[in-house]
């Protein structure tokens, strides 16, 4: 899969427990796009649950990406979906679920849930 324009910013560093089964959760409450009709921002909070392989996600390099969003046009499932793409790209978990969860707009709230498992 090419790069993504923002997926250069994720960092990682070295998991020293790779041979162990463990579950990194992270939570991201201020997560904000723009409605690409509207032009109207979107706040949501995404939730990252994963267990790690070779390597975890630097946390200040998460929050610089998911900053790199705040002008970006994008429906919540193409971001949410985007998002995942590119922590799999850089992370390489064994498996990954990321939940993003949308504030109300016009009456409506949304979740979108994705997942990914590491193939053998």
């Amino acid at each position: 899969m090419p790069g993504t324009p923002f997926q250069d910013q994720l960092e990682c560093f070295d998991n020293s427990f790779p041979n162990r089964d463990y579950h990194i959760e992270i939570e991201c409450p201020e997560f904000t796009s723009m409605c690409p009709k509207t032009g109207q921002p979107d706040f949501g909070t995404l939730i990252f649950r994963y267990v790690p392989d070779q390597k975890c996600v630097e946390l200040k390099s998460l929050k610089l990406y998911l900053q790199k969003f705040r002008n970006e046009g994008i429906f919540y499932e193409n971001v949410t979906n985007r998002i995942l793409d590119d922590f799999v790209t850089i992370v390489n978990p064994r498996s990954v679920t990321l939940e993003s969860h949308w504030g109300a707009r016009g009456g409506i709230t949304s979740v979108i849930t994705v997942t990914h498992e590491q193939s053998n």
